[in-house]
């Protein structure tokens, strides 16, 4: 169990650090464990750049960016970047099978006791094989962070999950119908019609989605696509009732809701994406990856047509990556939250208390 530091002090003061020493030693030999974990499974070990032409081109992430001056002082604007996702699927297109990354990840506007600025990614490909895989994995490695980190049992916020249990695996249509009432399925084919149909036929099939949100309790305004009360709704109704007693994994997200993810084989309305919960805390998301370049572009342009219309900013495509695509093999990728599993390990109550040097801008340590 993580000490409470002493209130309004900076990270490097003895007495704060003293009282988080433990949980940043058993966060060190977690990294050395899941090293050991990768290696004996014949994956490589990648480092990728930091700074890219496009930090990625999902509608909510937000980056810093700055300015690269290249040969000749010819200046150029650039991005850190908010996954090594790009960059490792290139190295699948160049050959590689198996690889993992500890990467440095970098997202503005997010701080909170789950978030950070700066914070470190867990992130590993598999070629050639499917995004269950994926699921193995991350029930093994559940069970690695309690034992590296001596817990029975992981908490959080007064939830408990037992992390050597079997992950429960459900749809988010099954979820949805559990902890909403709400029949997903339908309401993807409701806009899906409404987005094909004008006047007061499209209005109504439009307005189906605020209604049942409502039916919830869930807030909704007039002018909330259907993404913001999709969204609201698993916020609010949905993930915190995930993780509670084992871990779950939720699956099959909609395809509007998994840019990178290829179509389910038996429902192309959904994808091959699944996020990891535990104790309400969403660890990792992975993909069944979308290698149609075609298709990656027109869903990027979507999304940053999104953004664009949200936040007045979008962020240019990495054209190389789009290229790299049509070599890229059938794979699967996940990307899991270092600092979130080393809390859950540690029986931290925030992210920064397992970072060595939280990010200079958040508050002081409390």
């Amino acid at each position: 169990m993580v000490e409470t530091p002493p209130s309004s002090l900076p990270f490097w003061a003895p007495a704060c650090h003293a009282a988080r020493r433990d949980a940043l030693v058993r966060r060190a030999r977690l990294k050395s464990a899941l090293r050991t974990w990768f290696d004996t499974r014949d994956f490589l070990e990648v480092e990728t750049g930091i700074v890219q032409v496009s930090p990625g081109n999902e509608t909510h992430l937000h980056a810093f960016s700055t300015e690269w001056t290249a040969f000749g002082e010819k200046q150029m604007h650039a991005y850190l970047h908010t996954s090594p996702e790009f960059a490792m699927k290139k190295l699948l297109a160049a050959g590689e099978k198996r690889i993992y990354q500890f990467a440095p990840v970098f997202r503005a506007r997010e701080s909170s006791p789950l978030h950070a600025g700066e914070f470190s990614m867990l992130e590993w490909y598999r070629a050639g094989e499917d995004y269950t895989a994926l699921m193995a994995d991350c029930a093994d490695i559940l069970r690695l962070a309690a034992d590296v980190g001596g817990r029975g049992t992981f908490t959080f916020r007064g939830c408990e999950c037992d992390p050597f249990a079997e992950p429960e695996r459900l749809s988010l249509n099954e979820a949805f119908e559990r902890y909403a009432g709400i029949d997903l399925a339908l309401e993807i084919i409701r806009w899906d019609a409404a987005s094909l149909e004008t006047g007061p036929d499209g209005d109504f099939l439009a307005r189906s989605f605020h209604e049942a949100a409502s039916r919830t309790g869930v807030r909704t305004a007039p002018d909330d696509s259907w993404t913001d009360i999709y969204s609201r709704i698993l916020c609010e109704k949905i993930e915190p009732n995930l993780g509670i007693g084992r871990p779950t994994i939720l699956d099959r997200y909609p395809v509007s809701e998994a840019a990178l993810a290829r179509p389910c084989p038996d429902d192309p309305r959904v994808a091959e994406r699944f996020e990891l919960y535990v104790c309400g805390v969403e660890l990792a998301n992975a993909f069944g990856e979308l290698t149609d370049p075609a298709e990656q572009r027109r869903r990027f342009e979507a999304d940053m047509a999104e953004k664009q219309r949200l936040y007045g900013e979008s962020y240019p495509l990495d054209e190389d990556f789009l290229n790299a695509l049509a070599y890229m093999p059938p794979a699967s990728g996940i990307a899991l939250g270092f600092d979130r599993l080393a809390m859950l390990a540690t029986g931290a109550e925030r992210v920064e208390d397992v970072i060595f040097t939280p990010g200079p801008f958040g508050e002081p340590l409390k």
